[in-house]
């Protein structure tokens, strides 16, 4: 991986969480802190997003702190404007990598096809999501797409349905820079202020990425 791969998703690994209470936000960023996991991706699903980000941004310095499931340009604005430093989205969209492009902030759009990464390639975006990763065929499916598309450039985060036991097949593929997944902050445990539990898991999975 280059540099700019390390700077981004240290540890190779990312938090995918859903806040659903502003109020959680932060007690969740230091819980997977506490775990070695320094990257969290908020997801634009709840109203509670942009501010989560906002406040985590401003908690925890040493976080990287991204927004997901960014539909479009205004999600986008708002993610900009809570300080997001990455964002992802389920799909592609051109208006989106356009606004992204100009704001120089790093955008993974989502890609599940060759021709979803043809696409990418137009846009000039070579970091890409394959989602949902397992649900389209898992390792497999994502080694045949990166076989051609290998002279290019493209790396993977891979995520959707992976969980600990499936994180280092993932992270074994060349091209898989970094592996989203919200296994280790569940909806659940967020909402239940489980955040010894969310630690744990986050270690586990740590240790699991760090011995792949």
């Amino acid at each position: 991986m280059n540099s700019q791969s390390n700077s981004l998703f240290p540890g190779r690994l990312v938090c995918v969480a859903v806040v659903d209470r502003v109020d959680d936000a932060v007690p969740l960023a230091e819980a997977l802190f506490a775990g070695g996991l320094k990257v969290i991706e908020i997801t634009f699903r709840t109203d509670a997003a942009a501010e989560a980000i906002r406040r985590v941004r401003a908690a925890l310095p040493d976080m990287h702190v991204g927004a997901g499931t960014v539909l479009n340009v205004e999600q986008f604005k708002r993610a900009q404007d809570a300080g997001s430093q990455f964002g992802v989205s389920p799909g592609l969209d051109e208006a989106v990598l356009q606004a992204a492009a100009e704001a120089k902030m790093p955008f993974l759009p989502g890609v599940m096809t060759p021709s979803d990464i043809v696409r990418s390639l137009k846009c000039g975006v070579k970091r890409l999501k394959f989602f949902p990763a397992e649900a389209a065929g898992g390792v497999n499916m994502l080694k045949a797409l990166a076989g051609p598309f290998a002279p290019s450039g493209v790396t993977f985060v891979p995520t959707g349905g992976i969980n600990a036991a499936k994180l280092p097949t993932y992270l074994a593929l060349p091209a898989v820079e970094a592996v989203g997944g919200s296994w280790m902050a569940e909806r659940a445990l967020v909402k239940e202020g489980k955040w010894s539990e969310i630690t744990r898991l986050s270690r586990d999975a740590m240790q699991i990425a760090q011995g792949a």
